[in-house]
């Protein structure tokens, strides 16, 4: 399956919009899966801040530890059992998978198990206590406020589901919503639940256009209308999602939020499979997360944001099933990236565009002495040509040092034929999909000739600078937490 994780708050818990977020889901069944060091220059290469694993692996939380990245924990359906039935087992799985790791790794929620009721049914009865379990002992260590505590649910829990106004769960698993709809909602958590526009197509034999799954634009004519509310949908997600709200107010629950857990399109598939492609990929992640950044809600909560988990950061071969199964992924293991994601205008989230239409820019508010100081690095040792930036030259105005970091930012970037690590000079720097060009001033990347690009051979003069936290940055060195001295 594949996985989005997806926020959608309703209007009696929007006040915290701030959250909202784009995020992507780590699956490791991978023949040559990266080592948890490159996976992580991958996530800060593209600005990703929120993940979410399929475990608790303790060499990737050890390398996400200090970036600041927001992580979801997983507990396996192979250990749901055992930590539903006995609560000593569940502190035992706090404390070795996040006790040991908090406050360094910035772990914010724990996903318990994975659509449990529609594929381990027999742990069903004790899923419940499960959560309960899992909350105590988060309780116990003072972290019950900072991490939330969930189950991901499939959406054919959804009986139904349109029109939205209609819809209820099945019925047979009330003896377990009821009690985890009550838990969640006196924990301040939310509804994990996973929606897959790719599967309602497919299995709709025809009656579900492709537009109508892709975000396309309809004509008013072409959208479906909820006959009890005469609200109108425009694609399968938002029905989904609305789906969910009034099957949790058929059951009295109207002000838990939602978190979709998972979603995406594949790439490629078998012969039974003609609309798993590149294109209806890449039109239906650009859509989604431009969707989700346009904060325009659903029809039954309009303007309230969603925060989303994309499936997934690579493709994984080893997944059984269909060829599908295993295309679902941004990346290759390598890092290349299956598709360029179309974004122009959507700012810094998930610009995996590493052939020519991405650009390093300086972040906005970032800390002028760190600009300052990455800017020396980058004309100095990082051998960028800084001379279009001189008074009198195309990029010297406007004579600031945001926009001038961002010119040399861009050229260092793809001066290292925009390889991961090379857009993070110590966090002030950030990928982009929007050209910073502007008038004569032609950025890299663009098509311009501004700047002086090495060959292939030339290698980054500190390979962990890109990488680095804190301590050093090139040879520029903190002499305190807000000073920085380059020598």
């Amino acid at each position: 399956m594949a996985l989005l994780f997806l926020c959608l708050l309703s209007l009696s818990v929007a006040v915290v919009a701030e959250d909202a977020f784009i995020g992507v889901n780590i699956g490791t069944d991978l023949s040559n899966m990266p080592s948890p060091s490159q996976v992580v220059a991958l996530l800060k290469s593209q600005q990703i801040r929120h993940v979410r694993l399929y475990d608790a692996d303790r060499a990737v939380l050890l390398a996400l530890a200090n970036t600041g990245i927001r992580v979801t924990v997983s507990v396996p359906n192979n250990e749901l059992l055992g930590v539903g039935q006995s609560n000593a087992t569940a502190a035992n799985w706090v404390a070795r998978n996040v006790v040991a790791h908090v406050p360094a790794t910035n772990i914010t929620a724990i996903s318990v198990g994975s659509e449990v009721l529609t594929s381990l049914p027999n742990a069903a009865p004790v899923l419940v206590s499960a959560l309960q379990f899992i909350h105590s002992a988060l309780v116990a260590a003072n972290l019950d406020t900072q991490i939330k505590v969930s189950t991901p649910h499939s959406s054919s829990i959804i009986i139904d589901s349109f029109p939205p106004s209609q819809a209820f769960f099945n019925h047979s698993w009330n003896s377990v919503m009821v009690p985890m709809l009550k838990f969640l909602h006196s924990t301040n958590s939310y509804l994990m639940l996973n929606v897959y526009p790719y599967y309602d197509y497919i299995q709709s034999n025809g009656v579900i256009p492709l537009d109508y799954a892709l975000f396309r634009p309809l004509p008013p004519n072409k959208e479906a209308v909820d006959s009890n509310t005469l609200l109108h949908y425009t694609n399968v997600f938002d029905a989904v999602l609305d789906a969910a709200h009034h099957a949790m107010a058929d059951l009295n629950f109207t002000n838990i939020p939602i978190v979709v857990m998972e979603s995406g399109w594949p790439s490629k598939g078998d012969s039974s499979e003609r609309d798993a492609t590149v294109d209806n990929a890449n039109t239906y992640v650009s859509n989604l997360i431009r969707h989700m950044l346009n904060n325009t809600g659903t029809p039954k909560y309009p303007g309230v944001p969603v925060s989303t988990f994309i499936y997934e950061l690579y493709n994984e071969d080893l997944r059984p099933g269909s060829v599908s199964e295993r295309n679902w992924g941004l990346f290759e293991p390598s890092g290349v990236p299956v598709y360029t994601l179309h974004l122009t205008g959507s700012g810094l989230v998930l610009a995996n565009d590493t052939t020519n239409q991405t650009y390093c820019v300086a972040k906005e508010g970032a800390d002028r002495k760190l600009l300052q100081a990455a800017l020396d690095w980058a004309c100095g040792q990082g051998k960028v040509d800084c001379s279009p930036l001189l008074q009198g030259q195309p990029c010297y105005n406007p004579n600031t040092v945001e926009a001038h970091s961002t010119y040399a930012f861009d050229s260092y970037y793809h001066q290292m034929g925009m390889a991961s690590g090379t857009c993070y000079f110590n966090g002030v720097a950030a990928v982009t999909t929007t050209d910073p060009s502007h008038g004569s001033c032609l950025f890299p990347g663009s098509g311009g000739k501004n700047g002086t690009f090495a060959n292939g051979t030339l290698l980054a003069p500190s390979s962990n600078f890109s990488h680095r936290e804190g301590g050093e940055l090139g040879t520029c060195v903190y002499l305190n937490s807000n000073t920085l001295v380059c020598v």
